[in-house]
């Protein structure tokens, strides 16, 4: 059973003319793209219903705020569809298009510019090679878009290609295809399979899923998580801090524990990056911390794995506390391996939404000089 598409704000039963009327320059700079299952969830008689903020355009968008590429992830692709960031790591571009389009996705450049960036299976060939040259490469993580948009028979043609690397160990696929639409893994049997395959190989095939909201795990997502599961896959969760979805630490611990519940691992938790059209669901940096970290304080230590990190142009870079006065940042993963080791000190800014806005350096520490 896969629930129909909706392309067209006019075609959402819960939205009324006058915000069409209101909406549509947003829908004709940013594309809407939705289903039935997931518009389901939004309870309409709440303007303020975090699932519809996920989903639903909203006039904010248009504010002039944000850069299309506030990561810079051109500085790091190699060819078509190909970034290599981090020396380990290698990442594909494969799709697009998403089950739904997020309204706070950090790539909406992508679904401006249709086919510029994203490498196709028949062309994929180019970037193989670069992978297979570069032994240091261990896993492979395919995005987009989402890759479960592709057909099962394409997504397995890049996957075995991948996994007959010998060097490559891991594979993984970032997906909101769960939260989105769980009947595209529900009524698969050939992904079951696929799964099984490469993970009877030897290979690690990892699923980072996108649930921002608790009330996205729904009983159908979680039959597709086991589906996925059982297969053999490993799963863990991520999501961006974002006001009006899970600003609040209750919410966001909500969020943790049921995916414990569920067996995902919470990943990490990002500061939403400075991308035009998102300004409408930052939170300053050290607010958004302090939620954060409240949102652990009554869970498990199952459920209290993520990490708050920016994905910044130069790394991940984590933030490890905040003082009266200070906040420190390390890198949790960066490009220049100088900067492994080191502590960052700031003096604190409350109006700070990035890394970038953070002028006034106290000092730098570095672990390995101790």
């Amino acid at each position: 059973m896969y629930p129909e598409y909706v392309t067209k704000l006019e075609k959402v039963k819960g939205i009324s003319q006058e915000e069409l009327k209101e909406l549509q320059p947003v829908e004709e700079k940013y594309k809407f793209r939705a289903n039935e299952y997931y518009l389901d969830l939004i309870n309409w008689k709440d303007k303020n219903d975090p699932i519809r903020k996920i989903i639903i355009p909203s006039v904010e968008e248009l504010e002039e705020w944000g850069l299309e590429d506030a990561s810079r992830e051109h500085s790091y692709t190699i060819s078509k569809g190909l970034q290599h960031k981090y020396r380990d790591t290698a990442l594909l571009l494969v799709n697009d298009v998403c089950g739904s389009f997020c309204r706070f996705c950090f790539r909406k450049r992508l679904f401006k510019n249709v086919g510029k960036e994203v490498v196709r299976t028949r062309e994929i060939d180019k970037d193989l090679d670069y992978i297979r040259k570069h032994e240091e490469i261990t896993n492979v993580l395919l995005t987009g878009g989402d890759p479960l948009l592709l057909s099962t028979n394409k997504l397995k043609s890049i996957i075995e290609s991948i996994n007959e690397i010998d060097h490559i160990k891991i594979i993984r696929i970032g997906t909101k295809t769960p939260a989105f639409n769980p009947f595209r893994i529900i009524s698969d049997d050939a992904l079951s399979n696929l799964i099984k395959k490469i993970t009877n190989s030897g290979k690690k095939l990892y699923f980072i899923v996108h649930f921002n909201h608790p009330r996205e795990l729904t009983s159908a997502s979680i039959q597709g998580i086991n589906i996925l599961q059982n297969s053999g896959a490993i799963i863990a969760n991520q999501t961006p801090l974002l006001h009006g979805i899970n600003d609040n630490p209750k919410t966001l611990s909500t969020l943790f524990k049921k995916l414990s519940f569920n067996g995902i691992p919470p990943y990490y938790v990002f500061q939403n990056r400075p991308v035009m059209g998102n300004k409408g669901f930052t939170i300053p940096l050290e607010k958004a911390y302090s939620i954060f970290l409240e949102s652990l304080e009554d869970i498990s230590g199952l459920a209290k794995r993520p990490r708050f990190v920016m994905s910044h142009e130069s790394g991940k870079i984590e933030v490890a506390a905040l003082t009266s006065k200070n906040i420190i940042f390390r890198y949790h993963r960066s490009h220049n391996l100088d900067n492994y080791g080191k502590f960052f000190v700031f003096k604190r800014n409350p109006q700070a939404y990035w890394f970038d806005d953070y002028k006034e350096l106290v000092e730098i520490y570095n672990y390995k000089s101790f």
